[in-house]
């Protein structure tokens, strides 16, 4: 199910296109914008949110000759971000195929749209939007994406020796250094927990195969994770210390 941004300065073109989108069943929302900038703050906000927002967008109908900024000049600014949406041009002017391709758009469809040249360009994306999230589900599972000065890139997960809970941000720790993410620790625990992670306290989740020492004093428990000593809550403590006994066979 595919979210939508469809961008067109003049409002009858935006109404008719918004109106086609919204019959398709792969669409799940489609919203408007009636110029370049607006797009761009909204598609800005959508991208630092992260996919799994209520704001996310899959894909931008993005018309071509628009007052101020052309479309053109917005997919050319979308291309420096770390992990922008689709882009189909939808346009009454042939001449511009060429480079819209160039800048990686997906389609190109000629106005007055059609539904059936609508249909097949809303095929198009669906399939790129699915290999996209394929594969980023499947480097999910061994790495996390971090954004570090506005570029992606990923942290395998066996180097994470623990996790910090920051209200609904998790922080990563590793021996080179800590990453802020966008997950609350909660799913965190769901994902990693077949990967040797356990909760050790509300506000800590901890790789066991990282655990140095497990220290007692005066009935209260801590392991200590290369420098970091982190308390172990009353309610995980019969759990975690059975679980260590396990891993060492004792």
């Amino acid at each position: 199910m595919l979210r939508v941004l469809a961008v067109d300065d003049e409002e009858p073109a935006l109404e008719e296109l918004l109106y086609l989108l919204r019959a398709d069943p792969r669409i799940r929302s489609a919203e408007g914008a009636t110029g370049a900038t607006e797009a761009l703050r909204r598609i800005g906000g959508a991208v630092d949110a992260g996919p799994e927002d209520p704001s996310a967008i899959d894909v931008v109908f993005l018309d071509i000759h628009m007052a101020g900024l052309t479309g053109l000049d917005v997919a050319q600014l979308l291309a420096g971000f770390a992990a922008p949406p689709l882009i189909v041009f939808v346009t009454a002017h042939e001449g511009f195929a060429v480079h819209a391709f160039d800048l990686k758009a997906v389609d190109y469809v000629l106005k007055p749209v059609r539904r059936e040249r609508l249909a097949e360009a809303v095929r198009r994306v669906a399939e790129q939007v699915g290999e996209r999230s394929a594969t980023v589900h499947d480097t999910a599972a061994d790495q996390v994406a971090v954004e570090l000065g506005g570029v992606i890139r990923f942290v395998p997960v066996v180097d994470i020796a623990y996790a910090e809970a920051q209200g609904d941000y998790a922080r990563l720790h590793t021996a080179t250094g800590s990453h802020l993410v966008r997950v609350p620790l909660t799913t965190l625990e769901e994902r990693w927990r077949s990967r040797g992670f356990v909760r050790i306290h509300r506000r800590h989740l901890v790789a066991l195969n990282r655990i140095d020492e497990l220290r007692l004093d005066a009935g209260s428990m801590s392991v200590r994770i290369g420098k970091a000593e982190l308390a172990v809550s009353r309610r995980h403590t019969r759990a975690l210390r059975d679980l260590l006994m396990r891993q060492t066979g004792r």
